[in-house]
């Protein structure tokens, strides 16, 4: 079926057959300048198509063709809403209010991106609502430990160049909730080179150093005078090898950054450029942070579109999001939601190009 709309058209198509031999969609968002694929596995951001400064078309995130690659992949988080809680949980252990928690692990003794099986390995309801493709999804109580039912959504918006996710979810117990997308960039195409000479901007003074677990101590740091300022643009690679220690405890870049401006305000958080395309992307959300995350775990084991390796730094991730960690930082923007409540947060990625051929 489709939905032709002023900016962009909407489609959507059998995809796969899933485990349990259910047929998982594929939808399409076409605009004159971009193209979105997703699909239900992991209310996933399979692909983006967008024109260079010559006009031509290339994919400028890391994904696969098949349901089957995905499902293949336990390491990468390649395009997927992660969740419960986006990011990384000291042990696996979080009070909320007097009772302690445990999650199970899976990151060096820590709990990254909702667990073991987090939202991103699960498989969401889609459905084209209007102008959108949204997603829902219901957590049980229990489900990787966390307590309360949490009903989740996500919905794709797109409009031109610009890609909008709205992302918001209640509960039946207090809980705690940090959604985000895991995409990895590469505006040159996810089957071109690195990410190394991307120039990126971030609109942060503040950044919260982390142990050597990637874990953050709690302090909002000044970035001024270290290789994490990106508050004037600079290439991603020109310092990434500085031995300076929080860039040593991650192998790169990893870090959650203090976005400037108000918490729950829509505001511009970074911009990525790559000078061999002429292609821009740039991130608004309405969140207190932005993880950006080099790619230095990617090591090859899987193979992308068109035969591309997804080695080091092959594509990168601006992730955004409340701090990781939040639930035992008191100081830390809250992450915790009650029943009556509603999580609500938007982000919005914009592709363009410097001097697009009409």
């Amino acid at each position: 079926m489709a939905n032709q709309l002023a900016t962009s058209e909407i489609t959507q198509a059998d995809w796969a057959t899933g485990p349990k031999g259910e047929i998982i969609s594929i939808y399409t968002l076409k605009s004159r300048w971009t193209e979105v694929r997703l699909t239900e596995y992991g209310a996933r951001l399979v692909s983006v198509k967008t024109a260079d400064r010559g006009g031509k078309f290339a994919d400028v995130v890391l994904g696969y063709d098949s349901l089957n690659d995905y499902l293949r992949d336990k390491k990468t988080f390649l395009g997927g809403v992660v969740g419960r809680y986006g990011n990384r949980i000291a042990h696996g252990t979080l009070w909320i209010g007097e009772q302690q928690y445990q999650l199970p692990v899976n990151d060096h003794g820590n709990t990254l991106h909702g667990g073991p099986v987090g939202f991103d390995k699960l498989f969401w309801r889609g459905q084209i609502a209007q102008d959108s493709i949204e997603f829902t999804l219901l957590s049980k109580d229990g489900d990787m430990g966390f307590p309360g039912s949490l009903a989740a959504k996500v919905v794709y918006t797109l409009e031109d160049c610009a890609l909008r996710l709205d992302y918001s979810a209640t509960t039946d117990r207090a809980t705690v909730v940090n959604l985000t997308n895991h995409s990895y960039f590469n505006l040159n195409g996810d089957d071109a080179g690195d990410i190394i000479d991307h120039q990126l901007t971030l609109n942060a003074d503040r950044y919260t150093p982390t142990n050597a677990e990637l874990i953050p101590t709690g302090e909002l740091a000044a970035v001024a005078g270290t290789p994490l300022d990106f508050r004037e643009a600079m290439s991603v690679g020109l310092r990434i090898n500085d031995a300076h220690e929080q860039l040593i405890f991650a192998g790169g870049y990893d870090h959650n950054f203090v976005v400037d401006g108000n918490n729950g305000e829509l505001k511009l958080a970074a911009r990525l450029y790559d000078p061999a395309s002429g292609r821009v992307l740039t991130v608004a959300t309405t969140e207190p942070g932005i993880q950006f995350y080099s790619g230095n775990f990617l090591d090859g084991t899987y193979t992308g579109r068109h035969g591309s390796g997804y080695t080091r730094h092959k594509g990168l991730c601006l992730e955004t999001q409340h701090f990781p960690d939040s639930p035992n930082h008191p100081r830390f923007p809250t992450t915790s939601l009650k029943p009556g409540e509603t999580m609500h947060s938007t982000t919005i990625f914009t592709f363009d190009c410097e001097s697009r051929t009409a």
